[in-house]
């Protein structure tokens, strides 16, 4: 019967699989070089890329929006000519350069203000047809002013009274009922938001060319000739690979080389695409290259090596003392079973010694079979077989195995190749986490002043309207505003009085003036509000003394998870939003409300933002050297105020992010988690590959020596069964049949023998 399993596979996987391990370190480690601008810096620019674009395309969608407000609330005189409409429709004041008012259907001007709009290449008639309750913005650079933004809102005006012959007063406006015309407004692109010293953000059309140019501080970088391809490249990126965003290397200058990152404005979900492909937020910063680092090739050959030796020293080892003896013992116990079975020959055949193994249950075994074919010649009776106590066995053997080949995972695992600390962060990867998160501080601002701004046109709507009408524009304009958690009114007693959304986390006293505010300092929910006092109504009746009606107050409440989505950002880390005594409020990972931060370094970072008597705080950044969690390592952190001007500015909220550095795609990090796998790696296929050979050879072959033993030492009555076919089991089944042979023996030619000569098992007490 051919043997399955047995000792050899293990011993084979155990060799091939440390080989294998054996290649990591050479093709791993030794393939990692230090780079002259780290992966992890142009990463960072290509995620500040597409904040700045996501800050871009947000800023417009908040400009369409208001536009469209501002057109619904405007009451235009059904009587009035198309100039007096757009009049009364034009927003006034920055960054509103100029409208027009378009006839439906047709699409022609009826009248235009401020500064032309430039509509060459916009169809116009399209868009006056276009079913769309909502257009979106577009980006014009036909004009001689420079590119323009154009916001559209449909203006719904009532038919004008008919003139002498009855037909309507303007020409291309038949039939009864209301109008509808289209409203264009055209304003100056604004200056893209951008973070960091010495960083610039440029504004690419689809065919290259530079629309804008914003300098965080100081002056825009100035562009030489290699480096004045870097818009067309960028913009040819982002139309022909498919590829959202991505980075780019440029000049090198002053010791100093160029690094670039690029994103597109459309939303990379495809929806609400505004701009369409071709639009393009370039970012460029010089950084200081990285010197040359070490070569870890050396260090990886000789790894491989030593693990290569220890493999084939280990596999030797293991053939030598356990499989080659367990195969001349399988092959012995076969002989001397044959032997048995033909009686005839059995002289022949038994007449060859056992050659015994010298090392551990192989030669325990091999000793018994001795024993027991010199009692089947007739030459000896039951012996006991018993090894000298505490000489190690095949599982010391196992054990030492598995010790050498720890002796080259562990240091691997938890010495070698480590980082040491902050010095592997270079500067402009701490800068660059700094520069993203005053970008989402200023992400969460522009959120809380657009909502409060939303809330102020909401109280402008609802200033003297009946009640009915009142409720119906809370119902509106809480379904408009996801942030909005719940929209209610006060009284002049600080009753709610009118209600949309959820039931309030607690109710704000009724505040004096306008902002934002924090209502709770404890609790499981944070709750924030938004509050705009509602203009006072004149009203004669309702005055008491013939003075105004008190005003009342709309409210908001903001919804920490919308707070949660605004600072969550890709690539940043762990991201918190604290409050003045540094609790936090929101985070982008899960949190307890009010909870500290996760660490007093991280804490001591953000006290280090906090502002004098008067002044608004600075961002601050470090590499954190305790962590963020016990037992973290190091951690690129940043803080940065919420907001120095606007409604935010007086919460005192702070923007906290933490990046572990062992995230960051940097030379030193990565041989060390390499390093770390290959020591891993090793561990864990010499512990499986033993444990294997522990469980399918030592362990029976300890049981099989054990049996045998007995046998030689006069045990006829243990019947053995082979469990596995394997070498064991084949000894196990040749054990029984000489077990057998020995028995018919014992009952017919060796009764004499057996009378002198009293069996073991008897002496023990068992039963005839």
């Amino acid at each position: 019967m051919p043997l399955l399993g047995g000792v050899r596979p293990p011993i084979a996987a155990l060799l091939c699989a440390l080989l294998a391990v054996a290649v990591f370190p050479t093709l791993g480690v030794g393939a990692v070089h230090e780079q002259e601008v780290p992966q992890a810096v142009r990463d960072a620019e290509r995620r500040i890329a597409e904040d700045a674009a996501d800050s871009f395309r947000t800023s417009a969608d908040v400009r369409a929006r208001t536009v469209r407000r501002s057109a619904a609330s405007v009451r235009a005189p059904a009587s009035g000519t198309p100039k007096a409409t757009l009049r009364s429709l034009l927003p006034t004041g920055p960054p509103v350069r100029g409208g027009v008012l378009l006839a439906p259907h047709t699409g022609k001007p009826l009248a235009a203000g401020g500064e032309t709009v430039p509509l060459t290449g916009v169809d116009a008639a399209a868009l006056a047809r276009s079913p769309a309750a909502n257009l979106p913005p577009r980006l014009v650079t036909s004009g001689r002013a420079g590119p323009r933004l154009l916001f559209f809102a449909r203006v719904a005006v009532s038919a004008p009274d008919r003139n002498q012959d009855g037909k309507p007063d303007h020409a291309g406006e038949q039939g009864d009922g209301a109008r509808e015309f289209l409203l264009v407004v055209s304003e100056k692109v604004a200056a893209l938001a951008v973070h960091g010293d010495g960083r610039t953000a440029q504004l690419v059309g689809r065919n290259g060319k530079v629309l804008a140019t914003t300098a965080a501080t100081g002056k825009p970088l100035t562009l030489d000739a290699k480096d004045r391809t870097l818009p067309s490249a960028a913009a040819d990126a982002g139309l022909h690979t498919g590829d959202a965003s991505g980075s780019m290397l440029g000049n090198s200058h002053d010791g100093l080389r160029r690094v670039a990152g690029w994103a597109s404005v459309a939303a990379m979900d495809g929806k609400d695409d505004a701009f369409g492909p071709g639009l393009t937020i370039l970012t460029l910063r010089d950084v200081t290259p990285a010197k040359g680092g070490a070569d870890h090739t050396g260090f990886a050959i000789v790894a491989a090596g030593a693990l290569v030796v220890i493999a084939v020293l280990v596999a030797l080892v293991l053939w030598v003392t356990v499989q080659r003896p367990l195969l001349r013992l399988h092959l012995s116990a076969a002989r001397l079973a044959k032997g048995a079975g033909e009686m005839p020959a059995v002289r022949a055949e038994l007449a060859q010694p056992v050659a015994a193994g010298a090392f551990g249950e192989p030669g325990r075994v091999g000793r018994a079979l001795e024993s027991i074919r010199r009692q089947l010649l007739g030459q000896t009776g039951p012996e006991p077989v018993r090894p000298v106590r505490r000489r190690p066995g095949a599982r010391a053997l196992v054990l030492i195995c598995t010790l050498v080949i720890a002796a080259w995972g562990v240091p691997l695992l938890f010495l070698l190749n480590r980082v040491p600390g902050a010095q592997a962060v270079p500067a402009a990867a701490v800068a660059d986490q700094q520069a993203r998160t005053e970008a989402t501080a200023d992400r969460v601002r522009q959120s809380l002043g657009q909502s409060h701004a939303d809330l102020a046109a909401t109280a402008s709507a609802i200033a003297g309207a009946p009640r009915e009408r009142a409720a119906q524009v809370l119902r509106r304009e809480h379904a408009d505003h996801p942030t909005y958690r719940s929209l209610y009114m006060l009284d002049h007693t600080g009753a709610i009085v009118l209600r949309a959304g959820k039931e309030p986390l607690r109710t704000l006293a009724r505040p004096t003036g306008d902002g934002i505010t924090q209502v709770n300092t404890s609790g499981k929910i944070p709750a924030i509000a938004a509050y705009v006092q509602i203009p006072t109504a004149k009203n004669a009746k309702n005055a008491d003394k013939g003075g105004d009606t008190a005003s009342a107050v709309v409210v908001a409440e903001i919804g920490v998870d919308a707070l949660n989505d605004l600072v969550a950002r890709p690539g940043l880390g762990r991201v918190w939003l604290t409050d003045e005594h540094h609790r936090v409020l929101a985070a982008s990972v899960g949190f307890q409300a009010f909870q500290s931060l996760p660490s007093r370094a991280l804490t001591r970072l953000v006290a280090k933002t906090d502002a004098a008597p008067g002044g608004a705080g600075s961002p601050a950044s470090a590499v954190l050297h305790a962590g963020t969690a016990p037992g973290a390592g190091p951690s690129v952190a940043a803080a940065a105020p919420l907001a120095q001007t606007g409604p935010a500015a007086g919460l005192g909220w702070r923007v906290v992010s933490a990046e572990p550095a062992a995230a960051l795609k940097l030379a030193a990090y990565q041989v060390q988690s390499r390093t770390m796998l290959a020591g891993l790696l090793a561990l864990a296929a010499g512990g499986a590959c033993l444990s294997w050979l522990h469980i399918v050879v030592v362990r029976p072959l300890r049981t099989l020596t054990r049996c045998a033993e007995r046998l030689a030492d006069g045990d006829r009555r243990t019947v053995l069964y082979p469990v596995h076919h394997d070498e064991c089991g084949s000894v196990t089944r040749s054990l029984e049949l000489l077990r057998q042979a020995l028995v018919e023996r014992d009952r017919g030619g060796g009764r004499a023998y057996l009378a002198s000569v009293p069996a073991p098992s008897f002496q023990r007490g068992s039963a005839p």
